[in-house]
């Protein structure tokens, strides 16, 4: 098989970009739910459940097979995977998933991508990193065009108020996720990807369960078919795979410039929102597109002699 031979590198962007597309494919698999036609529309907190629920059992899987032969975790692995598991799929998840009740996927996803921001930053201000010239000019093609995109959507929004709330909601989504991906890096090179991912996937499973069954009744999971659905494909194309991608990726290029890649997330979602959602598009969010995709090549290719 080609990749075999591949860099340490190349495999690591490759995962990257992998992991945005089914990233990117999250939110609209939420609004598809939020758009099935019922009595009453399936809330955050249920679809949620749903999404860990079916991708459960792939990470107990995992996590039980990386964990037979490796030494066992200290309390302070404990403690740190617990602090991650609640920042990242819990946290992140439902925050995120509240505010696509008011915006669009588009946008969703726009301001979700502030985390490589998010993420560089508290590097550099906590972990000691420093910033390469090329990171620092693929943030600021990137950025500059999620701005840009940003202003497209807030001209279409019908509903100022509700945009800022949902902005608010998925902003601090993408902080709790900055603060995950941060914090996952030494993690994960001390237990390796899918150890570390299989265990923070547990600890996110079991916090959003928790808070199902503290704020709804087990009538809640009665959804119509089309939920279900949606919320397996939530799982295992914008949840199992993806995860494992983004933490494998980590480990080959780190935390800084696979989530640099990830920006390529906003573009892919923009897209399908236009094509499966019916979403706006205009001039000025393909400008802010390229953007995007420019930030993105410029971090992803690497110069001749580097």
């Amino acid at each position: 098989m080609p990749w075999k031979n591949w860099s340490s590198e190349r495999l690591g962007i490759a995962l990257a970009i992998l992991a945005a597309l089914g990233f990117s494919f999250k939110a609209i698999f939420v609004k598809l739910a939020y758009a099935v036609p019922q009595a009453v529309p399936v809330d955050a907190v249920t679809l949620l459940s749903l999404r860990m629920v079916f991708a459960l059992p792939v990470f107990l899987w995992v996590g039980f097979h990386a964990s037979r032969s490796a030494p066992p975790l200290s309390r302070r692995d404990w403690l740190l995977l617990g602090a991650l598991g609640l920042l990242g799929y819990y946290g992140a998840s439902i925050l995120d998933f509240v505010g696509l009740r008011y915006i669009s996927a588009g946008l969703e996803r726009l301001i979700l991508f502030t985390y490589p921001t998010l993420t560089v930053l508290i590097g550099v201000l906590f972990m000691g990193k420093t910033l390469a010239r090329r990171e620092l000019g693929s943030l600021v093609l990137s950025y500059a065009g999620i701005g840009l995109a940003f202003f497209h959507d807030l001209e279409f929004a019908g509903d100022t108020r509700a945009v800022l709330l949902g902005a608010a909601f998925v902003f601090g989504s993408s902080l709790s996720y900055a603060f995950y991906l941060a914090g996952s890096a030494p993690m994960i090179q001390r237990l390796g990807a899918a150890r570390f991912t299989a265990l923070a996937m547990i600890v996110s499973t079991l916090a959003t369960q928790l808070h199902f069954f503290i704020e709804q009744p087990l009538a809640a999971l009665d959804q119509p078919l089309p939920i279900y659905a949606y919320g397996a494909g939530m799982a295992l194309f914008s949840t199992v795979l993806p995860v494992f991608m983004q933490s494998a990726a980590i480990r080959h290029i780190g935390a800084a410039k696979s989530v640099l890649i990830g920006t390529l997330g906003p573009v892919l979602t923009i897209f399908f929102g236009w094509w499966l959602l019916d979403e706006p598009l205009s001039a000025v969010q393909l400008a802010g597109t390229m953007l995007v995709l420019c930030g993105v090549l410029l971090v992803t290719l690497r110069r001749r002699g580097v």
